[in-house]
């Protein structure tokens, strides 16, 4: 009698510990799940990117599709799991909101693996600590130097010499290794980019007077002949290059991409976000030419450039690697980003420049060629990207950014600040403001048209594969069954 007590006791604690194991297996795979979110959003991948990588991860996490439910958005990932009597829900907030392409990368190459190889749970939450605790690809003053570059090769493609281009790069690289400390200490990201926008803005101003004539330095300068390489015939033009490598490309391009996939409230934060960027980077700039006492000196500085189309795309290969070294894109990737930035640029210019101008081309202007020249290369990196192994916005992004544009945004800039009641000055301020904001659009459309609007054509295959994967998966009962819960 008391064994028959004993063994009936017994059964309900069996299947109490059971069911609180499988719960506890249940809450470690949504964990996981969550944590493959959260790593991309903080890497600054869109949304439509960030909802595939998950949902591939639920695959071989083994939530079955008709159970699981993503939601993304800037600030937080929620996951549930649930079936007509179970419900699992987590939520997840994310704060960092960096650019780091590597990261973009490695998650989606540990999605197609561990469902491919089979990982185990170990395995992947293994991978997912190694992603989340490696060290950035490049040191900071990499990084502060590189962007200084890209800088400077802006310089190039707004028509500077090559003497002005070191003087943009010597300013931008000053300024963003300031960003970067008080960005290190804590400090506001709006009050850090404002900063760096003023203090990059007084070093090219002040390198200004090393060619400008009428003053000591710059007589000294040219009177001795070893000094004379310090003498820039364009001395203002690294004023219009040296912030803007805070320009808010790749949140820019992923507002858009997410507009055009119907994630509206995240594209909405998104654009709401680049513009306080541009507003703080516009205050630095503001503050740095009131204390300066500059004049508006823009409504005579040329922005066409003369150079070769060489000359075109050295420049463009500097400001691309450049950029690409700020967002961590890795380093194997680097020859086809600057290949990239090469294409876009000198297709951008043949389209945009022509007679009208002096130069060779088909004198269209800037905006189809900004267009033309954002949708070329993003057509091109749709099979590249499966040739080099990388996802599409990984070496996409960082190849048009050196197509910003710097003077439009400048010359709107100063016509805004220096106001003075004359005819004709707002219609020059708000004609630029326009016009630069279109050229930002049209990158941001040129990258994204094609990889939105082909990618049932392009994933056709990828999706193909991905399901045959799931089948055999299913077959091999991989997949959760939440029926082995009771329900409450």
């Amino acid at each position: 009698m008391d064994n028959k007590e004993e063994t009936c006791c017994a059964t309900p604690m069996k299947e109490e510990t059971a069911q609180t194991g499988f719960t506890d297996q249940l809450n470690r795979r949504l964990n996981l799940l969550m944590r493959t979110g959260q790593i991309l959003v903080d890497s600054s991948a869109d949304t439509s990117r960030i909802m595939r990588n998950m949902h591939r991860a639920a695959a071989f996490l083994g939530f079955p599709k008709e159970n699981i439910n993503i939601y993304v958005d800037y600030y937080m990932v929620t996951v549930s799991l649930c079936d007509s009597e179970h419900s699992f829900v987590q939520m997840r907030r994310c704060r960092k909101h960096g650019i780091d392409m590597a990261a973009i990368q490695d998650v989606s190459k540990l999605t197609w693996r561990a469902l491919r190889r089979d990982y185990t749970l170990d395995d992947y939450e293994c991978a997912l600590d190694w992603i989340t605790n490696r060290k950035r690809t490049y040191s900071d003053w990499a990084v502060a130097i590189c962007a200084g570059f890209a800088c400077g090769g802006f310089c190039i493609q707004f028509g500077c010499d090559w003497t002005a281009f070191f003087y943009a790069s010597i300013a931008a690289i000053l300024g963003n290794r300031l960003k970067m400390f008080l960005n290190s200490v804590g400090s506001n990201t709006y009050f850090d980019l404002a900063v760096a926008a003023f203090v990059s803005t007084i070093l090219a101003w002040l390198s200004a007077y090393i060619s400008l004539p009428g003053n000591p330095f710059s007589d000294f300068v040219v009177a001795t002949p070893w000094l004379s390489f310090l003498h820039s015939a364009t001395p203002w033009h690294p004023l219009m290059a040296c912030a803007l490598f805070i320009v808010p490309g790749v949140p820019l391009i992923n507002f858009v991409s997410d507009m055009l996939d119907n994630h509206i409230e995240t594209g909405l934060v998104r654009a709401t976000n680049t513009v306080l960027m541009i507003v703080a980077m516009s205050f630095g700039i503001a503050v740095a030419i009131k204390v300066c006492g500059i004049d508006n000196f823009v409504h005579n500085l040329s922005m066409t450039p003369h150079h070769t189309f060489v000359e075109y795309a050295i420049a463009a290969a500097i400001s691309a690697v450049g950029f690409a070294t700020i967002f961590n894109t890795p380093l194997r990737l680097q020859p086809w980003v600057a290949c990239g930035g090469i294409i876009a640029v000198c297709f951008r210019n043949f389209v945009n420049l022509g007679p009208s101008t002096g130069n060779v081309g088909l004198d269209y202007g800037p905006i189809i060629g900004t267009l033309c020249g954002s949708a070329l290369i993003s057509v091109i990196n749709i099979k590249m990207c499966h040739v080099i192994h990388t996802p599409h916005q990984c070496v996409t992004i960082p190849a048009v950014i050196p197509m910003v544009p710097g003077v439009l945004m400048y010359r709107a800039l100063y016509g805004f600040i220096d106001m003075q009641g004359i005819v004709g000055e707002v219609t020059f301020a708000t004609s630029n403001a326009i016009k630069g904001s279109l050229i930002l659009i049209m990158i941001a459309v040129g990258v994204d048209i094609p990889n939105v609007f082909a990618r049932k054509w392009i994933s056709y295959k990828e999706e193909k594969r991905f399901r045959a994967i799931v089948k055999d998966r299913e077959k091999c009962g991989k997949f959760v069954d939440l029926s082995h819960l009771k329900a409450d």
